[in-house]
């Protein structure tokens, strides 16, 4: 694991700009090149590298939309929020259609379907809360505190407006650092078929 030292300085976090789009989608391909459901999804690595800009552009495009994007400073980290909201107790609410546009973004890939039907199912619906789709740090920027420094003033938010929030952990490592942060899995975890890897739905309460 790559070790942090006292020189390691996370830049300031803000808001994404419009016009960053095409950087911030260059960033989610590049850091999830070695997801396990990625490299499950798109086996082939060419392949993988070729369409994942344009893959994890749905999740992105969704957040810029229905709720927002934060980055470092110098794009080197971001983090896609998008806020589910239910009316009334009972009521479905709306993550920004995911599962049906995972499919649409890979056409004839039954693995991206399968994830996103899955994590749909997987998603509580009957409260309103705020949903990590992605938050990345690129290859070169893993273990400083980036992600933690992304996280840490929207779940401050959360504890303000008494908002949940919700995201699915692709990966041990990184289900350890939400757990520290007060996510709990929901209940039984995603295995994806064929030998595919395990995700873990995570779901927060407010603070205090």
């Amino acid at each position: 694991m790559h070790q942090t030292t006292a020189a390691a300085v996370v830049p300031e976090i803000r808001r994404a700009l419009p016009e960053e789009r095409d950087a911030i989608s260059l960033l989610l391909g590049e850091a999830f090149m070695e997801d396990p459901v990625s490299c499950w999804v798109f086996p082939d690595e060419d392949h993988r590298r070729a369409v994942h800009p344009g893959f994890f552009g749905v999740f992105l495009d969704a957040a810029l939309r229905a709720g927002w994007v934060d980055v470092t400073d110098d794009l080197s980290a971001a983090a896609l929020w998008i806020p589910v909201r239910v009316e009334e107790a009972g009521e479905d609410g709306d993550d920004g259609g995911i599962g049906e546009q995972l499919a649409q973004a890979a056409p004839g890939n039954d693995r991206a379907r399968i994830v996103g039907e899955l994590t749909d199912a997987a998603h509580p619906g009957d409260r309103s809360h705020y949903y990590l789709p992605n938050i990345v740090a690129a290859p070169g920027r893993r273990g400083e505190g980036r992600g933690r420094a992304l996280l840490a003033p929207v779940l401050d938010r959360c504890d303000r407006e008494g908002m949940p929030a919700y995201l699915e952990a692709s990966n041990a490592r990184s289900k350890a650092l939400y757990e520290r942060l007060g996510f709990v899995c929901t209940g039984t975890p995603i295995d994806l078929p064929d030998g595919g890897p395990r995700m873990w739905p995570m779901w927060r309460d407010p603070r205090g």
